[in-house]
């Protein structure tokens, strides 16, 4: 079971989020809930908490403050955001933090679900390498780019970066990307980036990088004679479960079922 923190000093709010993650992925994790930064470090240690969701404006202690200390006593954490700030002004104070993503009060559930299952899978990912089991790790990004980015009016340049972000993200899709990873590429801070990032395609990091995965995933299993586990790998899926899992939350089937429909219509 994964452990699962959330921190929101709206009461509502936070048990509306509960309610949504027990439901979701009440099998797979075990939650605790916290009203403020000081609580929510409290159950942080005396859980040994894998993933924490954090509002960032909570009196005492904030949600940055939180997640900063919470990043110093836990390098493995995942750490998501999940703030009503849409200027990103509290957030431009993450920096360094290295979260795993930003996300927008109010979250649209399939969202908030597909970052939990990113986070899940890095869980899994830190407890390989504390077991001292290899793991593909990032190779460092190659994709360098044009200073033309930077040129144009408002829509023409919002065009070029969306391009950009497009071409390095299908062209490195089966590395363990992060949004601070793609940030860094572009020359840009990751507050300012995620806030470009949901300008550029409505929607955040991690379901983006997801949906990449997916399609990549979708052509090779057309290929009969690639086995299931294998197109996993392929597109950056070293557990065939979690990408079966994966695969269905987004197309609705599973990728046997999906293979079986292609080869139906021929």
């Amino acid at each position: 079971m994964y452990r699962v923190l959330i921190a929101d000093d709206e009461l509502i709010e936070r048990k509306v989020l509960y309610k949504t993650l027990t439901r979701e992925l009440g099998d797979q994790c075990r939650i605790w809930q916290a009203a403020n930064g000081r609580e929510a470090l409290e159950l942080f240690d005396e859980h040994d908490i894998q993933i924490a969701v954090l509002d960032i404006e909570m009196p005492g202690i904030n949600g940055i403050e939180a997640a900063a200390e919470m990043r110093r006593r836990k390098s493995s954490c995942s750490i998501i955001f999940l703030t009503a700030f849409d200027d990103f002004s509290y957030a431009k104070k993450a920096i360094g933090i290295r979260v795993l993503d930003y996300l927008l009060k109010p979250c649209k559930e399939e969202e908030l679900v597909g970052v939990l299952d990113e986070a899940m899978r890095l869980a899994d990912k830190a407890l390989l390498e504390e077991k001292g089991e290899e793991v593909q790790t990032i190779m460092e990004p190659v994709f360098k780019p044009s200073s033309e980015l930077n040129t144009g009016d408002g829509q023409v340049r919002l065009h070029k970066v969306a391009e950009a972000i497009r071409q390095y993200m299908e062209e490195n899709y089966v590395r363990d990307l992060s949004m601070q990873d793609v940030a860094r590429v572009m020359n840009y801070s990751e507050a300012y980036f995620c806030k470009l990032f949901k300008q550029c395609f409505d929607k955040n990091f991690t379901t983006y990088l997801t949906e990449c995965r997916v399609e990549a995933a979708k052509r090779l299993l057309t290929e009969p004679m690639v086995n299931v586990k294998e197109i996993g790998e392929a597109v950056g899926y070293n557990d065939s479960n979690y990408f079966a899992k994966v695969f269905k939350r987004v197309t609705g089937i599973s990728p046997t079922e999906y293979r079986m429909s292609i080869f139906n219509r021929k």
